[in-house]
């Protein structure tokens, strides 16, 4: 239920952010009254925003206080300051640490756009900005199972989606709520056949136009470049089936922000998607130290990433010493995260049982497998596996 209505939440989020509904005057225009789409104001910001996504969320804020100062009643700055926030929620969205102060954020720049729509009813960047600011608030409602919350933020999301239809079209910054939703309003009812009546409510997508817009954005966009990207190597890596393209980009996105430890450990889970191992050691390794020496945003899934993948190349090359270690290091950091339904912790603990099969410890190989049926679901890959493994090898 939980994912079923965060998909629905994300998809009101993306039909609110659809150039093909929030449009205004032509970018680069000298009289354009929109501040996102000043492009001066862009040049100045660039580094605030690669201080964000590097997450040196002190410089970043500093710069977008200052633009606070300059802008006092635009809900540009507060937008900012909002999706900084989110960006500490991302690596680990469990972790409600940042709840509050996000949602004050986008409650501050909400109440700004409402009085820019007030003042002007066909502001359509106001528009804009209370479509994206409820449906960032539906995201994180849904996260939350805060189920009431999420719907009546992801109402108010297409209520100004429908209010910021207009004259001609933003530039590409927009273009990545068209795009996401061209693609999901396919997949959703591709994977989720039960929401194909909900969904013929809102307007037909096209998911290979959706990929191609999102490829658009990530190479053209300002604001939104760095999000495009993010969800492009997703994509490219899961539902697309194409590792070496998400390596691609992530590899550029990890480049150019070092210290975003979301990036980090996606290049490393790509480098050992690809069958990379070396390069997938040395980046895991990194990501381990960076997490010893608790540098900021490097947690327990990272720890996870890193360790399995540690283990999987150790397993592989046949030390099976320091497979067990890094192994039971997964498992351990699993267990200290409450992550045991993991893939990642039911993994090492299928291969923990099988280096115990092989050194003739019966018991523990059991042990292993056991838990393994208890915390992966029955329908769990894993759990067949375990099923499997413990009648052929009668343990």
């Amino acid at each position: 239920m939980r994912q079923v209505f965060h998909l629905l939440v994300l998809l009101l989020f993306f039909a609110s952010l659809s150039v093909e509904k929030v449009q205004a005057q032509a970018p680069g225009t000298a009289n354009s009254p929109y501040l996102l789409l000043d492009r001066g104001l862009q040049y100045r910001i660039t580094k605030s925003i690669n201080s964000m996504y590097n997450f040196d969320f002190a410089t970043a804020e500093r710069d977008f206080a200052v633009i606070m100062y300059q802008y006092p009643e635009h809900p540009l700055p507060d937008f900012l300051m909002a999706i900084s926030y989110w960006w500490r929620i991302e690596i680990n969205v469990d972790n409600k640490r940042y709840d509050n102060i996000f949602i004050q954020y986008l409650d501050r720049a909400n109440a700004k756009a409402e009085k820019m729509l007030d003042q002007n009813p066909k502001n359509k960047e106001a528009a804009f900005f209370l479509a994206a600011g409820h449906g960032f608030q539906g995201r994180l409602y849904s996260e939350r199972k805060s189920w009431t919350k999420a719907t009546f933020a992801g109402k108010n999301a297409l209520k100004y989606m429908e209010m910021s239809r207009g004259e001609e079209e933003f530039n590409p910054e927009l273009l990545l709520g068209d795009a996401l939703f061209n693609y999901f309003s396919v997949w959703i009812p591709e994977h989720y056949p039960l929401l194909k009546p909900v969904l013929a409510l809102f307007p037909k997508g096209n998911k290979k136009l959706g990929l191609t817009q999102l490829e658009k954005v990530a190479s053209t966009a300002f604001y939104t470049r760095v999000e495009a990207q993010y969800f492009l190597f997703r994509l490219y890596g899961s539902e697309e089936k194409r590792p070496e393209d998400a390596l691609r980009i992530v590899e550029y996105l990890h480049e150019k922000f070092p210290n975003n430890p979301y990036f980090h450990r996606s290049y490393a889970r790509y480098l050992y998607t690809t069958g990379k191992w070396t390069q997938a050691m040395q980046e895991s390794l990194e990501i381990l130290d960076r997490l010893e020496s608790k540098q900021f945003g490097y947690e327990a899934t990272s720890g996870r990433y890193a360790a399995f993948y540690l283990g999987e190349y150790y397993y592989r090359i046949g030390n099976t010493i320091e497979a067990k270690r890094y192994y039971s290091k997964t498992a351990t950091i699993g267990e200290e995260s409450e992550s045991q339904e993991s893939g990642y912790y039911l993994y090492s603990l299928i291969s923990l049982g099988k280096i115990a099969t092989a050194e003739k410890n019966k018991a523990l190989a059991k042990t292993y497998f056991n838990q393994v049926k208890r915390y992966a679901k029955r329908k769990h890959p894993a759990h067949q596996e375990a099923r499997d493994f413990l009648k052929k090898n009668r343990l």
